[in-house]
């Protein structure tokens, strides 16, 4: 099923969103992509202050992914600094209930779009653990590159794993 961009949006975060957050991140399939530094059991409050964080960014860096109206994860650029202040770090999660329609693509899409655009980027890159082979495949249909892989250089549930390197330069 191939998703239009239609059915999908990126807005503010909004506190209303911190119940379904809390939810959604509750799952070791989509914990387990992620940094250790998002805590489990991921709370309300913990959502409420993620909400709170973000919404202090000026401009925003960091979205909800709506699909359909609905709540159904997040996607944020961090911008780099110093002599990297023309890149940015992409991150992206999605509840396990609406992985596979296309979702995560188009809002990486329109992510990308938004950095090289609105925040001036010229540079976004993004690290995926070797074992996440679908968001491998998110970033190469947005025209990431592989750049390299990190041999070694994460350790992720007490198992240490390569670490996967993907740039997209604007044009």
């Amino acid at each position: 099923m191939e998703l239009k961009h239609q059915h999908i949006r990126l807005r503010a975060l909004r506190q209303e969103d911190a119940d379904q957050i809390a939810q959604l991140i509750n799952n070791h399939k989509i914990l387990d992509n992620l940094r250790d530094s998002i805590p489990f059991p991921y709370l309300k409050s913990d959502a409420l202050k993620f909400i709170e964080l973000c919404g202090r960014l000026d401009p925003l860096r960091n979205f909800a992914i709506e699909y359909d109206g609905k709540f159904v994860g997040t996607i944020g650029l961090e911008q780099e600094t110093d002599v990297y202040r023309l890149s940015g770090h992409l991150g992206y999660w999605l509840g396990e209930p609406y992985w596979g329609k296309g979702i995560a693509s188009a809002a990486v899409d329109r992510m990308v779009e938004y950095g090289f655009h609105s925040l001036e980027l010229i540079r976004i890159h993004a690290c995926v653990y070797s074992f996440n082979k679908a968001s491998q495949r998110v970033l190469e249909k947005n025209g990431f590159k592989l750049e390299g892989i990190f041999e070694k250089a994460v350790v992720k549930n007490n198992n240490v794993y390569d670490e996967y390197h993907y740039a997209k330069v604007r044009n």
